[in-house]
């Protein structure tokens, strides 16, 4: 079958199957079965998302997507898409296991496994930031600057559930590339068109680390990736194990983003089953492990290890049998297809003031896959946790409240609003997004720079449960396109904003201290290219 695969959408949603229609009308080519996107598919649906898209603020622009939403327009293709870095992640946050965010229009989840017509398909969303991939998903909308940029984060739980897979693997998808998939294909022509990436590629520290692990895991027989807004392919011959007769292969490509004379559209031509289902299905052994792992949800903000062979835990093979994946189909009936069961927010609502500002919200398509397979809704999780703490938090509130009036019962005269330690205390930090805007492609903005001045931050000290490990220090920078920077405060700023909070006070040697600490670019080279678009 016919699979249109394209590279950022960046919201040009229109101009994606506007080419496809072109392409049919000028040189005859018959429409695509299916339409893949690699990330930053920007699924905006009202101007609450925009406030959760982490981009410098002229570049939040609706798009078109809120047609599809509404039923305007209907996408003429089944399109599937993955998360990246420039998201309306409150939306798709909605989805942590998958679901439909429009007709037609399907999302993958954090990670997540599919059918369509015999082909299985799967992918990881957001990109990988050491200093956030032992935490869990603790974030939720309202975001504070640290959390806007968390939420898209790639966590190790997802990794975990996608390396317990053992049957093949025919597409899978992610954000950003493997690290070291460059060495498998003309290197020489990449660095032409994009010199800046030479260091990172010479150092091999360009690209995730957690995908390279899952690509040598899972050995599909395609890769696509976005991100670096760069076309490029490669072939990895993979180590044949003991079980195979063959080494495996996997052909990699990476695409440009959705704009005029750039390489972002590919169609590639799929083997598939002829007698299987037209109809998009749930993977049943990706089912199977959603229902073994169960138990390792987590939404807290601390650093946590999955379970590994080192004798400290009891289980560490989450890996399913052929009876559980029968035992899936048996619940299922053997219909695993996907209920079309996509509902938008009333148009009423939608309208409302309170639309106007971000909310967490519960989707009924996760609270029915959650009770259809017995599993934990992520977002409930959050939701009873943030209560708890809210409660907690109003009793100590209380007591500090008692504490503060007088014998002679006056108030205090310090102020105890603690409402403004939810975002940061270095605000010239926060505002390095339009510094670089104007010179950069907006999809190379704030990230890059997060772990290593969090690591080297005069202003507060990590807490010891989330250090990251020296193993993971060197690699955190590479995993983003050059040219990304973020607070060097983000990770003790999301822990903060759900625990109780407690009144900060900096001395004026420190302070005055801190003002003068500057943040040091990584790639100083990067920030002086003019090469990257200014059009998102």
């Amino acid at each position: 079958m016919k699979v249109a695969v394209t590279g950022c959408c960046h919201g040009a949603l229109d101009k994606m199957y506007e080419t496809l229609e072109l392409m049919e009308q000028r040189h005859g080519h018959a429409r695509p079965d299916l339409l893949l996107c690699t990330g930053d598919f920007q699924a905006v649906r009202d101007s609450a998302d925009l406030q959760c898209m982490a981009v410098p603020p002229k570049y939040r622009q609706m798009g078109g997507f809120a047609q599809y939403y509404s039923g305007e327009k209907k996408a003429p293709v089944l399109t599937l898409f993955i998360g990246g870095n420039h998201e309306a992640s409150n939306h798709l946050q909605e989805l942590p296991y998958g679901g439909w965010v429009a007709p037609n229009i399907y999302y993958l989840g954090y990670a997540g496994v599919v059918k369509y017509r015999g082909v299985r398909i799967g992918g990881i969303s957001g990109i990988f930031k050491s200093h956030d991939y032992k935490r869990g998903h603790f974030e939720c909308p309202p975001y504070n600057q640290n959390t806007l940029r968390s939420v898209y984060h790639v966590r190790n739980i997802e990794v975990f559930k996608l390396k317990q897979l053992k049957q093949p693997m025919d597409i899978f998808m992610s954000h950003d590339w493997p690290r070291g998939i460059y060495h498998y294909g003309n290197k020489n022509s990449l660095l032409k068109k994009k010199a800046f990436f030479r260091q990172e590629v010479e150092d091999n520290t360009l690209g995730s680390p957690a995908a390279s692990e899952l690509l040598q895991h899972l050995k599909p027989a395609y890769w696509f990736a976005a991100h670096l807004h760069v076309k490029f392919a490669a072939m990895m011959q993979h180590e044949a194990n003991g079980s195979e007769q063959q080494p495996k292969a996997t052909k990699f490509l990476a695409l440009d983003k959705c704009l005029p004379r750039r390489d972002f559209l590919q169609i590639v031509e799929i083997e598939h089953n002829p007698s299987a289902s037209d109809s998009l299905e749930y993977d049943p052994e990706w089912i199977a492990i959603l229902k073994a792992t169960n138990n390792l949800i987590n939404v807290s903000p601390n650093s946590w290890n999955m379970p590994e062979n080192n004798g400290l835990h009891a289980k560490w093979d989450y890996s399913v049998t052929e009876e559980d994946i029968k035992e899936v189909l048996e619940e299922a009936n053997n219909d695993l297809q996907i209920p079309q069961n996509f509902s938008a927010v009333d148009s009423d609502s939608n309208k409302s003031q309170q639309r106007s500002m971000p909310v967490h919200r519960i989707n009924p398509q996760t609270t029915e896959f959650c009770a259809r397979f017995g599993l934990v809704d992520i977002n409930s999780r959050i939701q009873q946790l943030r209560e708890e703490i809210l409660a907690q938090r109003g009793d100590e509130e209380e007591e500090e409240e008692e504490e503060e009036i007088d014998s002679t019962g006056e108030a205090s005269d310090y102020n105890t609003d603690v409402s403004g330690l939810t975002t940061s205390v270095n605000p010239d930090e926060i505002l390095l997004d339009d510094e670089v805007s104007g010179e950069e492609d907006p999809d190379d903005s704030s990230d890059q720079q997060s772990d290593a001045t969090s690591t080297n931050s005069e202003l507060r000290r990590l807490p010891s449960s989330m250090n990251v490990s020296s193993d993971d220090g060197p690699d955190s920078t590479s995993a983003d396109p050059p040219g990304q920077l973020s607070s060097g405060t983000q990770e003790e700023e999301q822990n903060a904003s759900n625990k109780p909070l407690k009144r900060i006070s900096l001395g004026d040697e420190e302070e005055e201290k801190s003002g003068k600490k500057k943040i040091k670019r990584r790639n100083q080279a990067i920030y002086a290219s003019q090469e990257e678009d200014e059009v998102e």
